[in-house]
């Protein structure tokens, strides 16, 4: 469950954080308190994921030393080590296929399942994954890129700051992360989260029509 909120400031609603948010690439050296990290986390992992697999291998790089060989494998990018904490959003492309008892139990526990609705993933799951093939690495980075939206518009109401960033190595954030050697563990996202200490720039979006479409590409949408 969500810990209440102890801060002193309002919380920002969805939509102000959704149009409130740009990426920032000069924080503070301000940490984040363990109690404001917890509710990030938990509002990070509050995301959906298919079938409710939880497919995410969320890494939390604090140390100094680790940031350090973070920025490393991103191009000696400074938000990494500017920033108390960068998430590293990794994605387990074999987690439907692991022992899923804590998922079903918990699910039968909170009355979000029933025993039938539990059977029924039993014997889905395995076949979704086995279906998926060479797909189910690109469907477990779908599930952690959707965990890390969460995180940056949590981040945002709550005062934060943070980057979406793609610009990185992924044999080395592997290494940094004690992954070298898992062939299933690839990197989605890296998303430095802290105080900015620069202003946020909007750099404008591009008209309805120009990428937006009803039915068919090519069919504009115009709001």
């Amino acid at each position: 469950m969500v810990q209440e909120l102890s801060l002193q400031t309002k919380p920002l609603d969805v939509p102000s954080a959704v149009i409130q948010r740009r990426s920032i690439k000069s924080f503070k050296p301000d940490p984040i308190s363990p109690e404001l990290l917890k509710q990030l986390v938990e509002l990070t992992v509050a995301a959906p994921s298919s079938y409710n697999i939880q497919d995410w291998r969320i890494i939390l790089v604090q140390d100094d030393e680790q940031k350090a060989a973070l920025s490393a494998a991103a191009w000696n990018q400074k938000q990494i080590v500017e920033a108390p904490v960068t998430f590293v959003f990794a994605a387990d492309a074999t987690a439907g296929e692991q022992d899923l008892t804590p998922i079903y139990e918990q699910g039968l526990a909170t009355g979000a399942w029933t025993e039938g609705t539990v059977n029924y993933f039993k014997t889905a799951i395995p076949q979704h994954q086995a279906g998926l093939g060479d797909k189910r690495r690109e469907y477990a980075i779908k599930d952690a890129v959707i965990a890390a939206t969460h995180l940056v518009l949590a981040a945002e109401s709550l005062g934060l700051s943070t980057c979406f960033m793609n610009g990185w190595i992924e044999e080395k954030v592997k290494e940094v992360i004690g992954a070298a050697d898992n062939p299933d563990i690839a990197i989605a996202l890296l998303v430095p989260v802290g105080y900015a200490a620069e202003s946020r720039r909007d750099p404008g979006r591009l008209p309805f029509a120009h990428n937006v479409f009803v039915d068919k590409v090519g069919n504009p949408y115009e709001g």
